[in-house]
């Protein structure tokens, strides 16, 4: 047995398919095949139930399956221990991040990591906040950059900037030409709001309906862009990040209004399992981006 026949049980449990499993694992689907009946015979039992249709695991299987990922991320983490101790900014690193924030975000501090760290490679991934939490969990993914919400207690996670949220509304609205607005003005206005499994989504709801707006259920956004066209086209007002505001603040056919304190606010972390021996990277890593955004959102 070796590490790499429980990479490849534990792919072709999470996906059911000896395909993208051996096409996730970078083999060929008889190789894949071949080390699992290899690892039965090993074990001398049954992982799998191979039918016609599709891949049923056995209890003995599922068990031995998730044994294997528990093996597998602590042989990850002897990895990284040696490399923190080497050089804590150096080699791959995966990092998570949510839509409402990588877009936004990484323009600002790629270049920026990029010259301060030159020996880290970067993987970065963006996903649903449910999805990035689920790879932290199962190790594909080293820390994720995103908004802290209620229930994340069980991980560690360093601040790194809190980001306000400003009215966008279109030309033809009645606010246009004002500076400010009161989070109470909201009361009665019907908002759009991005679909769910959008964290943002979830936090602009709460201060939206503590104000007193009411979401307008016709319309559900994939995504911020999208948003920002349709109070363009006047069908209605919004709520959006400041790094997701242009610097120029214009863009044809909305307006950008920014609160009156207390504004709302998401607050961005880096998010990273407790006890992971990649907090000095971390560290630096958060550092750098807490001063990037910082003067960016001072400007």
């Amino acid at each position: 047995m070796n590490l790499r026949d429980l990479e490849y049980l534990v792919a072709l449990q999470e996906l059911k398919h000896f395909r993208k499993a051996a096409e996730k694992c970078f083999v060929s689907q008889p190789t894949l095949s071949g080390q699992i009946r290899k690892l039965e015979d090993e074990l001398d039992v049954i992982l799998i139930e191979r039918t016609s249709r599709k891949v049923l695991f056995t209890p003995a299987g599922d068990q031995i399956a998730e044994q294997a990922r528990t093996v597998l991320l602590e042989s990850k983490s002897i990895k990284e221990i040696a490399k923190s101790y080497a050089s804590p900014t150096a080699g791959a690193i995966h990092i998570g991040l949510i839509p409402t924030v990588a877009p936004y975000l990484l323009p600002q501090i790629v270049p920026t990591m990029k010259q301060e760290f030159p020996d880290l490679d970067m993987f970065l991934h963006e996903s649903q906040t449910h999805e990035l939490l689920k790879q932290l969990d199962e190790g594909d993914l080293d820390c994720l950059l995103l908004a802290y919400l209620p229930g994340m207690e069980k991980y560690g996670h360093i601040d790194l900037y809190d980001e306000p949220l400003e009215l966008i509304v279109p030309s033809s609205h009645r606010w246009c030409g004002r500076n400010e607005v009161e989070l109470a003005d909201l009361n009665g206005e019907r908002v759009l709001m991005l679909e769910d499994g959008h964290c943002l989504r979830d936090q602009a709801m709460d201060y939206c309906f503590t104000a007193g707006a009411e979401e307008d259920q016709s319309f559900k956004a994939t995504s911020l862009e999208t948003l920002r066209h349709m109070i363009s086209a006047d069908a209605g007002v919004t709520l959006l990040p400041s790094l997701a505001i242009p610097r120029s603040r214009f863009t044809e056919g909305v307006e950008y209004i920014k609160f009156k304190s207390p504004e709302p606010i998401r607050r961005i972390v880096l998010l990273y399992r407790k006890g992971s021996v990649r907090r000095p990277c971390f560290n630096d890593i958060a550092q750098v981006i807490n001063k990037r955004i910082s003067a960016v959102l001072a400007r």
